[in-house]
């Protein structure tokens, strides 16, 4: 069965805020002694992810 992928077209101030979030994340489980390789692996593809610029049309 093929994963299913999602997309998601962030601005600065949301990537900032995920991104921060992440690290957060991290932090705690890191003071709690939990393992945090999903955190890792999440944090290296968001930020590796490709950026794509796109108009936003109001209709």
């Amino acid at each position: 069965m093929k994963d299913r992928q999602f997309h998601i077209y962030l601005d600065d101030e949301e990537y900032g805020q995920v991104l921060q979030a992440l690290i957060d994340l991290k932090n705690n489980l890191i003071a709690q002694g939990r393992y945090t390789d999903a955190v890792d692996d999440v944090l290296i593809k968001f930020t590796k992810a490709r950026k794509k610029k796109i108009t936003v049309q109001y209709i």
